[in-house]
């Protein structure tokens, strides 16, 4: 398996959390906003462009180029975002999910 399929599925599986998540929202009278989602996805991708680079740079770690797609931002191949971009879709649905649990709890 490629590292790309691998980033494509894991984006998919955060879709698909995100999606359950905003329908559970929606139950509950709100929705989950899509801004700071952008927000952390930006800066999340922008991080991970800088130190990926840099830690490639110093050659803690490289990739097999029969795995990767040989795209690149800086020296980090393009797989590498899919990790950053699904945590920023996936939490804040896993956090409206965990919220009746909250509202249990602090009852």
């Amino acid at each position: 398996m490629t590292y790309l399929a691998l980033g494509s599925l894991l984006v998919l599986v955060a879709i698909v959390v995100r999606a359950i998540a905003e329908v559970v929202a929606r139950r509950r009278g709100h929705r989950i906003p899509l801004l700071p989602t952008v927000l952390a996805a930006a800066a999340l991708v922008a991080l991970t462009a800088v130190f990926d680079t840099a830690m490639i740079a110093a050659g803690l770690f490289a990739y097999a180029d029969a795995h990767v797609s040989g795209l690149r931002i800086g020296l980090a191949p393009v797989e590498d975002f899919s990790y950053p971009i699904a945590l920023a879709i996936a939490l804040p649905g896993l956090w409206e999910l965990a919220g009746e649990r909250r509202a249990d709890a602090e009852s």
